[in-house]
């Protein structure tokens, strides 16, 4: 058995080296491409490295595209649509864990079949509601269909059942009221979850494409994502000029690199707290 297990480790650490470099590979090659030229790009067998490395290329794309627009655009509204998710799950979560009112059970049922629908499903009433209240090709518009989200609330919920109920109740005894009990106690006690919850929804909104393309025309308004589009159809020149492209590309995806440089602890602490991984 002892001799089973010594081989075991170096076998699991090989195989997670090789999904690793799989996963990691397409980024390798967008960031060496960008310093390619087409033909390298393109050759057979295909180049890892370029023999004179083009680093020009990536103040060509900055200069070609505003893409420190975009990035801004796409970073003011990622984090205010994390700020209000945090809150609207927060004080959601709380009233379906430690409220007590009628078709309490009813009303989060109804909140996870929501959450079964098809997301696109709600792309037209969602910008018949918007188009009413003027708030097409606005900010406004896109933070406020993105302000709740059912799986923060269901993920909020969780963390806040795994709490002990006698914290609550000792707070309420003492006469504290709900809104500090939410404050207070159980926020800063699962600040874990709202740290894995706020990571993920940055990342999902910094990539969001679709729904912003809908209800945002003005050029001036636009993420990342329509931004980058918007480079390879004008900029890249319908995909003939690549390295300009992969220079584009790379430069988008750098703030969430250094995010989850940054964050990656905080992460993998609230993943394993959240989901109950242990070591």
């Amino acid at each position: 058995m002892r001799e089973t297990a010594l081989w075991v480790r170096p076998l699991r650490h090989l195989f997670l080296t090789a999904l690793c470099s799989l996963i990691a590979f397409p980024f390798f090659w967008m960031i060496t491409s960008s310093l390619k030229t087409n033909d390298e790009i393109w050759s057979v067998p295909p180049v890892l490295w370029p023999e004179e490395p083009l680093w020009g290329t990536f103040l060509a794309a900055w200069q070609a595209a505003p893409f420190g627009q975009y990035l801004l655009n796409s970073i003011m509204v990622a984090a205010v649509i994390v700020l209000l998710q945090m809150v609207n799950s927060a004080m959601m979560a709380y009233a379906l864990t430690h409220m007590h009112f009628p078709f309490r059970g009813a009303l989060f049922a109804i909140i996870i079949v929501t959450y079964m629908l098809p997301a696109s499903a709600t792309y037209l009433p969602a910008y018949v509601i918007l188009s009413e209240l003027n708030l097409i090709d606005t900010y406004a518009g896109l933070i406020i269909s993105n302000a709740v989200s059912v799986f923060a609330i269901f993920l909020v919920r969780q963390a806040f059942l795994q709490l002990p109920k006698e914290l609550a109740e000792a707070a309420k005894i003492d006469g504290a009221p709900h809104w500090r009990i939410l404050w207070t106690i159980m926020v800063p006690l699962t600040r874990s979850t709202f740290v894995v919850m706020g990571l993920i929804t940055f990342i999902g909104m910094y990539n969001n494409y679709f729904w912003p393309s809908l209800i945002t025309k003005s050029p001036e308004l636009y993420l990342v994502s329509a931004g980058l589009r918007s480079f390879f159809v004008e900029g890249g020149a319908y995909g003939m000029n690549w390295p300009l492209i992969m220079a584009g590309s790379t430069i988008t995806i750098l703030p969430l690199l250094i995010l989850f440089l940054f964050a990656q602890r905080l992460l993998m602490k609230g993943v394993s707290l959240s989901f109950g991984v242990n070591k």
